[in-house]
């Protein structure tokens, strides 16, 4: 990787322009589409109107699709960049907050906190980051050995703690008997329906100071890629670096589940699709995948708006849907 720091900046400075131009045009694709078609044209002239009026079209897209794609970028974002996480600190391109079950944890406390009747935030909030770090806590204990991270068995754990959380789940939706049974179920396969500019707000403060952090830690992120040996050489704090992005990461992944319940494999494609393009500089993949994850969210939430012919469909199942099969692929030529 190239440590030269301007080509590092005009790089860095490059990528970043590419996918906010590509965020910026899945926002207004966003905005644009759904069950009251207006037209380009039509859109266009209500993004971009500086007048009083107000048509019912102006209060759908400001209202609601607007807050909606908002906080679909705030969630793919998180989700990708807690798959880069944690894929690096495992160094396993397989790893991801969903499959290792960080998700699931979150899930759990959501859903305790709304059985006990919570408000979003802080309560749900709250209980969900709870629930992830008892989770996460869990998989390092069933993991632990001589270092804190163990690549295959801290996978392996991973995957065994969400198969345990997914029957928790089951559970707890089994004891709900009255009409908060349908929204659970539907917040559980991925819902941003219910995004408000004030949800986005909570959101934001909650993720932005995750971005930074992790982004501060990337050249760590680096350097841990090359080997324990070469990270120590370095100077990098191998157990303070990890374990601060782990709670960071989880932290930012309840938060999203608390919001809009779980989505899978977002945090397994734009990564490994972003390592693809760019290379693996972490410093370079940080802010790529707050914005390329950004934009992919926004456009799976798209078509689970538009692709039913009446109503829609959880986010989730279109992201389930593009990122199993690459799991499969990706798991397939990892043994070969």
């Amino acid at each position: 990787m190239n440590t030269n720091r301007p080509y590092l900046i005009k790089r860095l400075v490059s990528v970043s322009f590419c996918l906010l131009t590509i965020l910026a045009a899945a926002i207004f694709l966003g905005i644009s589409m759904g069950s009251t078609a207006g037209g380009l044209k039509t859109i266009f002239q209500s993004v971009f109107d500086l007048g009083d009026s107000k048509s019912p079209l102006d209060t759908i897209v400001w209202e609601i699709r607007f807050p909606r794609v908002l906080l679909a970028s705030l969630v793919g974002a998180a989700l990708s960049l807690g798959g880069l996480v944690f894929q690096a600190l495992l160094r396993n391109p397989l790893a991801e907050p969903y499959i290792l079950g960080i998700s699931g944890g979150s899930a759990i406390g959501a859903i305790t906190g709304i059985l006990l009747g919570f408000s979003r935030f802080p309560g749900v909030s709250f209980t969900a980051f709870t629930g992830s770090i008892a989770t996460l806590l869990l998989i390092l204990v069933m993991s632990s050995g001589k270092t804190i991270l163990k690549k295959d068995s801290l996978l392996l754990s991973g995957v065994m703690v969400n198969a345990f959380c997914s029957a928790v789940i089951m559970f707890l939706v089994s004891l709900t008997q009255d009409a908060r049974l349908h929204n659970i179920i539907f917040w559980l396969m991925g819902d941003l329906s219910l995004g408000e500019m004030t949800h986005v707000g909570l959101l934001a403060a909650m993720l932005i100071p995750c971005f930074i952090l992790v982004f501060w830690f990337s050249n760590a992120m680096n350097l841990l890629l090359m080997g324990k040996e070469m990270a120590q050489t370095m100077g990098v704090n191998i157990r303070v670096v990890t374990i601060t992005l782990l709670v960071a990461t989880s932290f930012m992944v309840s938060a999203t589940v608390s919001f809009c319940g779980l989505i899978g494999f977002v945090g397994l494609v734009m990564p490994h699709l972003l390592r693809l393009v760019l290379g693996p500089d972490q410093r370079i993949l940080v802010p790529a995948c707050v914005l390329g994850g950004g934009a992919y969210m926004v456009l799976c939430d798209t078509l689970a708006r538009v692709l039913p012919e009446q109503g829609e469909m959880p986010a989730g199942v279109i992201t389930a849907m593009v990122g199993a099969p690459l799991f499969i692929f990706l798991l397939k030529r990892s043994r070969q």
